[in-house]
Order: structure tokens, then C-alpha cells, then sequence
């Protein structure tokens, strides 16, 4: 049985000196260094959870010896990428140890002939990506942090980005694990094949679990062949609703597009500001879908783009605008990937990572203004369309310190409610870390909950990795 958070322990002057034994002092970060706050915090909101020690391994051994202290002496571990998160999931909320996996951050391996790469953590996204594509290889997943954020951090969300339309989210490339478990065990989750029906699937289990099972410190992942060719469209809307509508009948169409991404009016206008964009929207636009397909053969392309536009003309679209050049497509996409730290260079902000069935999408929206109207909230919408993920970002704006923690609390929740009802869920690839995990028994049953607990307990009797994070508070370690 797991125990009460409360008799976590600190460090004694005794423990700490024997802490330091495990992890070369130039790999320690400690209170007086200027850098400590940075590892309290993460992008979610403004929150700060300082921890008591830093340390930054740069093996499996070290790692392994880590967590092994931290169990015997029940100290809480906290495993860190690049502090990216938006839902407070790298957060030490209890203190303890943040073991960070920037040292972590080696590219091991390119198997060209299976299609297959093997990483540490902390190698950046964008750095696998480069790594990879002089040789026509292509790893899909490409969340908005693409630049910064850690395949470590991306594993323990699932992350997904624009791409996860066509190729799927971060889970869809993984097939074995090397994992730190936390009395200190090592294990692999599965094996170097595409087909495994051998037992429980520890792989796919550990993807998404937001660092409360286990410490990944290698992942053997999934690549394809790189596309030759892409074209991008920008299309315009007068009602955002028509344009949520449009998703579902692109795909039915017969068209899958590598992208099918949605910018209420606001996002974009935001973005091209934030990014220092001349953009001109007509007064009437109040949406956009921005749309890209890929492949191997540009004819192809171009009559998947003909398709699209046929089908976008059934719902009021403007005049579509068509990339001509490497460079507008990187402006596109750039203005795209920056709304996020656009909206919160506005105004302080909470994101809701909503996700529903895509041809449920123009009721969610409409839901969400609607609550929003009943609350006293503006939101911010956009999000990955085609896969039905809409962010819903609400502004703070002039709201009272009350409105802004009780109102608005109860906002979310309809909004959940109504994602419910929609046959979605709170997150779609964000996951709930220390933000969400009170709206969980919305989605969850007190069964299927329990279930997850369980699990939790099999993987970490003593409950250091990741406390506080993922269960509701009413299921808090007892």
C-alpha cells in the first residue's frame, strides 16, 4: 500500500552529503545556484514548486543508483526534460529530487536498414528530426515545442502536433523502452520489432505515464521514409464553425492530409504580431484552417489539393491562399507553432487540451463559447482539427482574482462535461500532470480509476516518482 505524501522525508545534512556521492558535483544543482528556479517550473501557467537538489545523470547507472536512494530514504523523484509541459507534470510539487535528463541526450543509434533509432531523452525533437532526414528518414511526431522540447518529455505525454492527422502521436513510434524502475531495477519494456504479442504491453503502458512508473533512459523508435514533396493551403472563413465543419468532409472525401490545422481569428491575428508578421485579414474572416499534404509524387499532390478545395467551397470558404515557396510555407507555419506563447504574451491564461471525435468539433466549439458567455470568459481556440484536438485557451484579461479561481474553475468543468458528452476527453496530448488531474473522475469511472492506482502501486509502492500528480486529490497516496 502506498503512503500519506506528509511522511515524505527531506534531506538530513547526513543524506545530502550521501547524495552527493551518486552524481559528480559539476552535475548537482542546489539552492544558491541562479539556475534552481528554472527546474520549479514549467510553461504551465505561473506555478513554482522549488525542489531541494538538482541532479543531472548522464547514465542508466547513475539514474538507477538515484532512484534507488530516493525509495530507501522515501524521497520524492521528479523526472525532468526540458520544462515544456503545460500541465504541470515536471512540477516537484512535494519537493524532493529533480533528475533531470539534459546530459541524457545522445542520438545512439540510426538503423537504416529497419528504419529505427535509438535516443536517450533528452535529445531535443527538432535534433532527432534533423538527424535523420539527410538520410530520407523521417520521425513524425512534431508537438509546437518541437525546437525545445525532449523525446523523454515527449514519451511520458504522448505527445502529438500537427502531423498526428496522418501519422499518428508519439505512441505510435515506439517499441522498446530501457526503463529505470524505482527501487532502481532496470528493464526493458519490450523488443525491437514491429509486431510484439508477447505478454503485457510495458511499452505502451509507459508512454503517456507521465514519469509515475517508471524513468525512460533509452527508447528504440519507429521511423519512415521521408516524403519528397509537401504543399500547404491557408484557407478562410467567416464562421469558425463552418470551418470545423469542413475537417471531418475533407477526410471523407478520400483526402488524409499530413496536417488539417485550426486558428480561430484571434490566434492567427496574435501570432503574426508575436512573430512580427505583416498579416492582413479581411474584417470578416474569423477563422482559418491551414492545411498541408505530403508524399512522394506532386502530381498526386496537386489533385489531393483540387479535392480539398472542392470540398472547402461547400462551406463558405474565402479565397484560398497557396504557399508558393519554402519560405511562406515556413511562415505559415511559424505564425501556426507560435500561438501558444502568443496567447500567453497577451494575458495571463489557463489551456484545456480538448479532444473529441473531429466531426463533433463545431459543438465544441460552440459549447465552449457559449460557457464562456455564461462565465464571463473570453477563449482562445485552436488546435489540431483533423485529429479533433481543440486547445482552448482562457484569457484572463480583467477577470477578478475570485471570478479567475472559482468561476472559471466551473467554466472548465462544463467544458469537460460537454467533452464527455461529445464521446472525447481532457486531454489529447498534454496530459494531466498536477492542473487536470482534479476534472479525472469526469471522464473516469471510480473503477477505472482505481484500476489505475493499482497499477501505480505494482510500479511504486512508495510512491516518490512524480507524486501529486495524475490521480485526483481525493485518491492522494494513503
Amino acid at each position: 500500500m502506498t503512503k500519506n505524501p506528509q511522511s515524505y522525508h527531506s534531506f538530513s545534512p547526513e543524506l545530502l552529503e550521501q547524495f552527493k556521492g551518486l552524481v559528480p558535483a559539476d552535475r548537482l544543482v542546489l539552492p544558491d545556484s541562479d539556475q534552481f528556479k528554472w527546474y520549479g517550473q514549467d510553461e504551465t501557467e505561473d506555478f513554482c514548486y522549488l525542489p531541494e537538489i538538482v541532479a543531472k545523470p548522464e547514465s542508466v547507472e547513475e539514474v538507477s543508483a538515484i532512484a534507488a536512494f530516493c525509495n530507501k530514504n522515501r524521497i520524492p523523484l521528479t523526472c525532468r526534460g526540458a520544462g515544456t509541459g503545460l500541465s504541470g507534470g515536471a512540477l516537484p510539487v512535494h519537493g524532493g529530487v529533480v533528475l533531470s535528463t539534459e546530459k541524457l541526450n545522445r542520438i545512439l543509434e540510426i538503423d537504416e536498414q529497419n528504419l529505427q533509432v535509438t535516443v536517450e531523452p533528452g535529445v531535443v525533437n527538432q535534433a532527432l528530426r534533423d538527424a535523420v532526414e539527410p538520410l530520407g528518414l523521417f520521425y513524425p511526431p512534431d508537438p509546437s515545442s518541437r525546437g525545445s522540447s525532449v523525446i523523454g518529455g515527449n514519451l511520458a505525454e504522448s505527445a502529438g502536433g500537427p502531423k498526428a492527422v496522418k501519422y499518428g502521436t508519439t505512441k505510435d513510434y515506439v517499441l522498446n523502452l530501457e526503463v529505470v524502475l524505482a527501487d532502481g531495477s532496470i528493464i526493458w519494456t519490450g523488443a525491437n520489432t514491429l509486431k510484439n504479442a508477447t505478454g503485457y504491453n510495458l511499452t505502451q503502458l509507459l508512454v503517456g505515464s507521465e514519469g509515475t512508473l517508471g524513468i525512460i533512459t533509452k527508447a528504440v523508435l519507429r521511423l519512415i521514409p521521408l516524403p519528397k514533396y509537401t504543399l500547404l493551403m491557408l484557407a478562410p472563413f467567416k464562421s469558425p464553425f463552418k470551418a470545423c465543419e469542413a475537417v471531418s468532409a475533407i477526410l471523407r472525401a478520400g483526402v488524409t492530409p499530413s496536417a488539417l490545422e485550426f486558428m480561430e481569428r484571434n490566434a492567427l491575428v496574435w501570432a503574426a504580431r508575436y512573430t512580427g508578421q505583416n498579416l492582413q485579414l479581411a474584417d470578416e474572416v474569423q477563422a482559418h484552417l491551414l492545411i498541408e499534404v505530403d508524399g512522394q509524387h506532386e502530381d498526386a499532390l496537386f489533385k489531393e489539393c483540387e479535392i480539398i478545395t472542392e470540398v472547402l467551397e461547400q462551406f463558405e470558404v474565402g479565397e484560398v491562399l497557396f504557399a508558393d515557396s519554402h519560405e511562406q510555407k515556413e511562415q505559415l507555419w511559424k505564425m501556426r507553432r507560435s500561438v501558444g506563447h502568443a496567447v500567453k504574451s497577451n494575458s495571463v491564461y489557463k489551456e484545456e487540451d480538448t479532444v473529441v471525435p473531429r466531426a463533433s468539433l463545431p459543438q465544441l466549439l460552440e459549447g465552449v463559447k457559449a460557457v464562456g458567455a455564461r462565465y464571463g470568459f473570453e477563449s482562445v481556440c485552436y488546435g489540431h482539427a483533423g485529429d479533433g484536438n481543440l486547445h482552448v485557451n482562457i484569457i484572463r484579461g480583467e477577470l477578478s482574482e475570485k471570478a479567475w479561481n472559482e468561476e472559471v474553475t466551473k467554466g472548465i468543468e462544463e467544458i469537460f462535461q460537454l467533452v464527455k458528452t461529445l464521446k472525447g476527453t481532457i486531454s489529447g496530448e498534454h496530459g494531466i500532470g498536477w492542473v487536470q488531474k482534479n476534472y479525472l473522475p469526469i471522464v473516469f469511472s471510480s473503477v477505472e480509476l482505481m484500476l489505475m492506482k493499482q497499477i501505480k502501486t505494482v510500479f511504486d509502492p512508495q510512491c516518490i516518482l512524480n507524486p501529486g500528480k495524475i490521480f485526483p486529490d481525493h485518491m492522494a497516496e494513503a
